[in-house]
C-alpha cells in the first residue's frame, strides 16, 4: 500500500502555514550562475540551425528570419557580430549574399558536444531522466509542448525525436490527449509501461545510501536547506518549517492527489515533485514559467506557486536575464554546480568562447 494512503488523519487535514510574508533575499552567487548563461541557449539554437543546413551555413537573410523563433535579444546580424568567436560571416562566391558559419573553435566544441549526446551512457541517462519526468505524480504522459519547454534544461538533443526517442519504442509512444482547459486535442509523449526501478527520487537514493539498516525506502526525509548571507526567517515561520520537515516524505512518483490540497502534508509532496523535477535537469534550474506549465498539466499550478514562495531555503528565484529562474539551492556551491553533467561541461566551453575578446 502506498505511504500516502496510510498517513494519519491529521496529516491530511491540518494546514498550519503561518500568515507571514517570507521575504525574498538576493543571492549574488546564484544570480551569477544564471547570468553566466546569458544568450547561451540562443547561441546553441542558432548553431544547431547552421549545422542542420546541408552547407553547414546559412545566408544572413535566412538567419535573420530566425530571430523571433530563437528569441534573439537583438538583430541577427548584431548577435552574430557580438559573438564573433562563435560565428563568422563569409561570402560563398561573388554576387551571392553573405552567409554565416561556425568558427573552427565553435565547430570543434560542437563535435565534442555531439560525442557526448551520442555516447551510450548519456543516451541511457537522458532516456531514463525523460521517463522519470513523465512518471512524476504517478502520471505517465505529458503534452509535447511542455517537453519542448523543458528540452533545453533536460539536455535533450535539438532533434531528440528522430535521434533518440525512435530508438526507444519500449519506453515511449506518442498519443493524443485532451487539453482540460480548452478541450482541444494535443499530442503527448506517453510512457509505454510504468518502470518501477526508476521511481526512486534523488532524495530517497541519498537516504538509502546513508542507511546502514538496509531499509529500501525512508519516510523521515527532510529537504536540504541553504540560505544566503543575511537571510533570517521569522521565528514563527522557522518553527513551522521545522515541524513541516518532520512530516512523512511521500515519493514524488506516487499519486497523492487524494490528500487535502490545503494540508501541510500535501505541500510536502508538492515540494518533493518540484525538487525531483529540478534534480532531473542538467542545469538544476529552469524558468519559473516552465515549472508552472508543468504544474498546470498535473493540476498543481497554484500549489507550485505557493511552494516556491514558502520555501526559499530549497528554491531560489533569480530575476536576472529578463525572466524569473528557479534554482535548486542544494545543487550549487556559490555559483558552481556541485555535480556537473557532461553536457554542462560542454556548455561551459561555449561560454568560454562567447566571452573571448
Amino acid at each position: 500500500m502506498a505511504l500516502s494512503s496510510k498517513l494519519p488523519h491529521q496529516f491530511n487535514l491540518i494546514r498550519t502555514f503561518v500568515n507571514a510574508k517570507v521575504k525574498w533575499v538576493r543571492d549574488p552567487y546564484l544570480d551569477t550562475a544564471v547570468l553566466k548563461e546569458k544568450d547561451l541557449k540562443q547561441i546553441i539554437s542558432l548553431k544547431n540551425q547552421i549545422i542542420s543546413s546541408p552547407s553547414k551555413s546559412l545566408s544572413i537573410y535566412t538567419a535573420s528570419m530566425l530571430k523571433a523563433s530563437l528569441n534573439l535579444p537583438t538583430t541577427t546580424t548584431k548577435f552574430i557580430d557580438k559573438y564573433h568567436c562563435v560565428f563568422t560571416q563569409f561570402q560563398p562566391s561573388p554576387g551571392l549574399a553573405p552567409h554565416v558559419k561556425l568558427t573552427p573553435q565553435a565547430l570543434s566544441i560542437h563535435k565534442e558536444e555531439m560525442a557526448v549526446h551520442n555516447s551510450p551512457t548519456n543516451r541511457e541517462d537522458t532516456v531514463q531522466r525523460l521517463a522519470r519526468l513523465l512518471m512524476l505524480a504517478g502520471m505517465a504522459k505529458l503534452p509535447l509542448y511542455v517537453i519542448e519547454k523543458l528540452k533545453w534544461d533536460m539536455g535533450l538533443p535539438h532533434d531528440y525525436f528522430t535521434t533518440l526517442l525512435v530508438d526507444y519504442p519500449d519506453y515511449f509512444d506518442v498519443c493524443v490527449i485532451e487539453d482540460p482547459s480548452s478541450g482541444k486535442e494535443l499530442l503527448a509523449l506517453e510512457l509505454v509501461s510504468w518502470r518501477k526501478e526508476l521511481s526512486v527520487s534523488e532524495l530517497e537514493k541519498r537516504a538509502m545510501s546513508l542507511d546502514c539498516s538496509g531499509d529500501k525506502r525512508r519516510h523521515d526525509i527532510a529537504f536540504p536547506m541553504f540560505f544566503p548571507k543575511g537571510f533570517d526567517l521569522e521565528k514563527r515561520v522557522k518553527t513551522w518549517v521545522e515541524d513541516w520537515q518532520t512530516l512523512p516524505y511521500i515519493s514524488p512518483y506516487e499519486d497523492a492527489f487524494h490528500l487535502d490540497s490545503n494540508s501541510d502534508q500535501a505541500e510536502k509532496w508538492t515540494v518533493a515533485i518540484l525538487h525531483e523535477l529540478l534534480s532531473l535537469l542538467v542545469s538544476k534550474k529552469t524558468e519559473r514559467e516552465n515549472l508552472l506549465y508543468y504544474g498546470e498539466c498535473l493540476g498543481l499550478g497554484l500549489r507550485f506557486k505557493k511552494a516556491l514562495v514558502h520555501h526559499p531555503g530549497i528554491f531560489y528565484i533569480s530575476n536576472k536575464i529578463r525572466t524569473q529562474t528557479v534554482v535548486l539551492r542544494e545543487a550549487y556551491r556559490k555559483d558552481f554546480l556541485v555535480t556537473k553533467h557532461p553536457l554542462m561541461g560542454m556548455r561551459y566551453w561555449y561560454i568560454h568562447l562567447m566571452t573571448k575578446a
